[in-house]
């Protein structure tokens, strides 16, 4: 395929765009340093926390909404095996912001934490911290992988483009404006993409509808003449596990992603951040119709009529390609390149915000707190960038040869639903949660979850589910069993909690056996004294202070 040099130029000056913005923002960033009462590793993490509450939801939305969101959205209302019922991401997305809301962004907002791991470590100490960081960095690599693999696969169908060479020049210019500005890059670049992402995407819709090879939709509910299938879908009794397995992961398992606490944590308050949440919630819902629109005509539309032709997209195996398969050849050529870069805003705003949270979290709550505790501001700085860049490089290397963007999607959160989406309604809800309980939950839900298996990274399940099923030689699980792993998860840090607690209480286990040091000793005259979990001393020294 020849190469569109004139959508190429576009999206060139595009990038260019993207990036003036990015350094603007980093210039902004170094003046809000030397104004804002907080260190300046906060203000590259969170802000200096004076992010209006519209910036807030533009940055939380766009965060959001990446290229697993439009692509991936999009692939499962066009897959003749899936439909509307399973393009689960808006309905996903909006339950996800409302919830963070109404139960996760005020706890954090009001005690002021800098990221997601804050309360583990006031609570759990250094180690288990460090613990709980290994599956939310592994999930920010699969989500950067996600997104760019998006990104490579529509380039190489509109602008016939290498799909590698479109990883690695997208990634490298994400991970650039990250690098010199943090948050205040991430955010107001934010900003610009998501208004392209909406222009470009709503505008594409009528040309679509009114495309000479597309059928009308609202008359192909029932039977799709080109396929034979519906593009609503059908939820069979049999599916409904996977179906239910999935919806949770997307509407919780997001709970646990620094990405949105970074975004809560840089309100000016608690209020303002759940205003941000509830705002983003509705935002996300209707940045994910377009998609929905475009599979929904891709999966009615004659191919023949086409340059494409048959066989349709679908029985070559590119569903996954389908927004820009669709963009190309039912849109005129100029609309097409808009749409290019609608995917390529989507993917750089997600990808710089995913990039920025794991390098919060290993600075902050690792760096800082373990192995630099005298480290300057300036070296902690130092550490976010290079962090960004070795998070980033990671991610870009996996993102070559996926073609399922749906799958990688769903994977990059399976180990925070889980696994680390328990341990945060715990630590943030459950006051008697201790580190014996956190270590037994993390343990259990990991190991289910391992066992389990997993076909896109090649993990062969060990445990057979009831109603399991081999599909081309892979096992696949029907059973909601991520959600057995995150209540298995729940339930041990609860019970391990409550009966190491019960055992301190009654004197059933010597205080000489906490080895993780939950508890404190106690001293002469307090022999009566139940021993007192490590964060309720520090919240009394604090409120005496």
């Amino acid at each position: 395929m020849a190469v569109n040099v004139p959508g190429l130029a576009a999206v060139v000056v595009f990038y260019i765009v993207i990036l003036v913005i990015g350094i603007w923002a980093s210039r902004k960033s170094k003046k809000v340093e030397k104004t804002c009462a907080g260190t300046k590793s906060e203000v590259a993490i969170v802000g200096g926390r004076n992010i209006s509450v519209l910036v807030g939801v533009f940055t939380m939305t766009a965060t959001w909404v990446g290229g697993g969101y439009i692509l991936g959205t999009a692939e499962a209302v066009y897959s003749p095996s899936q439909g509307l019922i399973w393009a689960m991401g808006p309905p996903a997305y909006l339950t996800n912001f409302v919830l963070g809301g109404l139960f996760f962004a005020k706890p954090m907002r009001s005690k002021r934490y800098v990221t997601m791991l804050d309360p583990f470590q006031h609570r759990y100490g250094n180690m288990l911290t460090a613990t709980l960081l290994l599956p939310a960095l592994m999930s920010d690599i699969l989500w950067v992988a996600c997104i760019l693999a998006a990104l490579g696969g529509t380039m190489s169908v509109i602008l016939g483009l290498s799909s590698a060479l479109s990883i690695v020049i997208s990634a490298g210019v994400s991970i650039t404006y990250t690098f010199l500005g943090g948050f205040y890059s991430v955010a107001y670049t934010d900003i610009i993409q998501l208004s392209f992402i909406f222009v470009s995407l709503w505008l594409c819709i009528p040309f679509l509808l009114l495309s000479p090879a597309v059928a009308d939709v609202s008359h192909t509910i029932n039977l799709n003449q080109t396929i034979g299938t519906s593009w609503v879908g059908e939820l069979k009794l049999e599916d409904a596990g996977k179906w239910a397995d999935e919806m949770l992961l997307l509407a919780l398992g997001g709970l646990a992603y620094q990405a949105l606490y970074q975004r809560i944590l840089s309100a000016a308050s608690s209020a303002q951040a759940q205003v941000t949440c509830f705002a983003a919630a509705g935002s996300v819902f209707i940045m994910g119709i377009p998609s929905v629109i475009i599979g929904a005509v891709a999966s009615t539309a004659d191919w023949n009529q086409t340059a494409y032709g048959l066989p349709p997209p679908f029985e070559r195996g590119e569903a996954g390609k389908i927004l820009p398969l669709a963009l190309q050849h039912l849109t005129p050529t100029w609309l097409s390149v808009l749409g290019i870069g609608s995917v390529a805003a989507a993917v750089m705003s997600s990808m710089d915000s995913v990039l920025l949270s794991s390098a919060s979290m290993f600075t902050q709550n690792i760096y800082k707190t373990t192995l630099r505790k005298q480290a300057s501001e300036r070296e902690l700085q130092w550490v976010i960038r290079i962090s960004v860049l070795v998070v980033g490089l990671a991610g870009t290397g996996l993102a070559f040869g996926d073609d399922s963007v749906f799958g990688l999607w769903l994977v990059s959160g399976d180990l925070l639903y889980c696994v680390l989406f328990p341990q945060l309604i715990c630590v943030l809800h459950c006051g008697f949660a201790n580190s014996y309980g956190a270590f037994s939950g993390f343990t259990m839900g990991l190991l289910l979850r391992a066992l389990s298996g997993e076909p896109l990274l090649g993990i062969p399940a060990v445990i057979l589910y009831p109603g399991w099923r081999e599909v081309d030689g892979v096992i696949v699980q029907f059973f909601p069993f991520r959600t057995l792993a995150m209540l298995a998860s729940l339930t041990g840090v609860i019970a391990v909690s409550w009966l190491v607690q019960l055992g301190f209480y009654h004197k059933l286990i010597p205080q000489s056996w906490d080895l993780l040091g939950a508890f404190e000793e106690k001293t002469k005259g307090q022999e009566e004294e139940v021993p007192v979990p490590l964060e309720e001393k520090n919240n009394i020294l604090n409120t005496k202070l």
